[in-house]
This record gives structure tokens, sequence and C-alpha cells, in this order.
């Protein structure tokens, strides 16, 4: 049976990266995201003004996608960047969208994966190498990827509402090598830039042989330097 794994946030830069790349290997691919991606096998729109009304959504939606049997794995690569200090004008309306699009789309990640992965199946989370600290010119961006590391912790301690051996690991980018940042940052140094190619690779591996897979629960630095890329763990 061929591997099936949900992408969330399957049609941004990152989640089309992985939708193509995992559709190459006659994988099942679900995507959940705003909109439709058209690579993917199944699409699950997102509708819904509050976190209960999108979740319910999904799950209602997740219901098609899961007639033919549970995921190996899901990816949760939703997620965006907007800057401000307290002080910014936009600070609370920019705090608010990045707890829409990191905390929210990793909280029904949660719900779908306890609901529709496999036992010893794989959830991944998207966190931030730079929100282990303090991000004073970026608040809203900072609290909310340290929320998706606490969740991280939280889906890892028995009893969490996952599957049985299921495991959890949250990758933590400093920059990755999408169109969107090198229009932004024309003048950096991209040496330093993660390929996205790396993280759909990684992901595979993580998929494909569970032994590759770090402790449950881990924080997984992603950082490269002169065009190579390490994982270390925080």
């Amino acid at each position: 049976m061929a591997t099936r794994v949900i992408v969330y946030g399957g049609k941004g830069a990152l989640g089309s990266t992985l939708v193509n790349h995992f559709k190459s290997k006659d994988w099942f691919v679900c995507s959940i995201d705003l909109v439709e991606n058209p690579d993917a096998h199944h699409n699950v729109v997102v509708k819904g003004a509050t976190l209960e009304e999108q979740a319910a959504n999904v799950n209602k939606e997740m219901e098609a996608a899961a007639e033919s049997g549970k995921f190996d794995a899901l990816f949760c690569v939703a997620g965006g960047w907007a800057g401000g200090d307290a002080g910014n004008p936009s600070f609370i309306k920019n705090t608010d969208l990045m707890m829409k699009q990191s905390i929210w789309t990793s909280v029904i990640s949660a719900n779908v994966a306890s609901q529709h992965l496999k036992e010893g199946g794989l959830l991944t989370l998207t966190g931030a190498e730079p929100c282990l600290q303090g991000t004073s010119f970026m608040i809203g961006y900072g609290l909310s990827k340290a929320a998706v590391h606490q969740l991280t912790a939280s889906l890892a301690q028995k009893n969490s509402g996952l599957p049985e051996g299921a495991v959890v690991h949250c990758i933590l980018p400093k920059t990755l090598d999408t169109p969107m940042n090198r229009k932004f940052m024309a003048n950096a140094d991209f040496s330093t830039w993660t390929p996205m190619s790396y993280v759909a690779e990684m992901f595979t591996n993580w998929t494909e042989n569970p032994s590759s897979r770090h402790p449950n629960g881990a924080l997984v630095k992603i950082l490269t330097k002169d065009n190579v890329t390490e994982q270390t763990l925080v």
C-alpha cells in the first residue's frame, strides 16, 4: 500500500515543494490549506473565522480522505511572518495573524493526527530557531513559534492523545530559501539559507526510516552554512 501523508499548508512555498516531492515518490498526498493545491491527490480547504470553526471544517472534510485508511505522516508547514515590537501600530493585528497562521494550524494538525495518523506515525510541526530567545522586533511571531515548541513537548508526553508509538518533531529552520524570502532579502547571504528540497528529503527519510527519527518531542534546528545543512537538537 502506498505511503499516505498529509501536508498542512500544502499550497505555500514549502508545502508545494513537499506535495510535488512526495507525489514523485508515488505517495498519496492530502493537502490542507486555505486554497486547493491541484497537484495533491486530495484537498481539504480550510474555512471558518474561529479556531473551533476551522477545526470542525477540517475534521469533517478529512472524512473523505480517510476512507482509504490512516496516514503515515502529517507535516504542518503552514505559517507566515510579520514583525513589530509592542509599540508598533500593527502589533496587535500582526500578533493575531501569527497566532492564526502558526498556533491554530499546529493545534488543528495535532487534532487531525490524533484521529488519522497510524500507530507509529510521524507528526511534524514548524517552529523557528530565532524564537528560542527573545524576539523584540517580531514579538507576535516569536510568541507564536514558542507556543508551537511547547505544543511539541506536550504532544510527546504519554497520554497526549496521539496514536500509540507516534513521534512528534518540531523543525526549527533559521531561513528557508523561498521565492518570497529572496524577493524581500535580495542582498542576503543565500549560502546560509536552507533549501526546501533538503526539508523534503529529511521528511522522506523520517517517514520511510523510523530509526532515523530523533527522540520523541525533539526540537530540530536546521542550520545551513556555506551551503551545507545540518540538524542539531535543542
